[in-house]
């Protein structure tokens, strides 16, 4: 995966960027264990949403990847892809706003109930 931003190339290798997807995943699962063990009060739908758009987003990604094509002449085609997979990256990190606030709405909501 390659990443251009102005002049400059960021390239992350398919194994590093596995790597990081599932020290990620590793992370938010072990807080909505850690919440479930102390009894947390989640949201079922920020949780559908957040898991939704997360795995839903990163493989959109990877599919997205996939297609880029070779040619020069094709440069309007993945310019329009690189466009979209930009726009899902958004969307993954929107996703990930509404993990905190589902932690913080199940811990508030803990609180009023004690």
């Amino acid at each position: 995966m390659d990443i251009n931003i102005h002049d400059t190339y960021y390239v992350i290798s398919n194994y590093h960027f596995a790597t990081l997807i599932s020290i990620l995943f590793g992370i938010i699962g072990l807080i909505y264990w850690i919440v479930k063990k102390v009894n947390g009060n989640l949201s079922k739908r920020l949780n559908l949403i957040h898991v939704t758009l997360t795995f839903g987003g990163i493989f959109l990604i990877l599919i997205l990847n996939e297609f880029f094509r070779k040619s020069i002449m094709e440069y309007d085609f993945n310019e329009n892809l690189t466009m979209v997979i930009y726009l899902i990256s958004a969307i993954v990190i929107f996703g990930q706003i509404i993990f905190p606030i589902n932690i913080i709405r199940g811990i508030i909501r803990k609180r009023n109930k004690t």
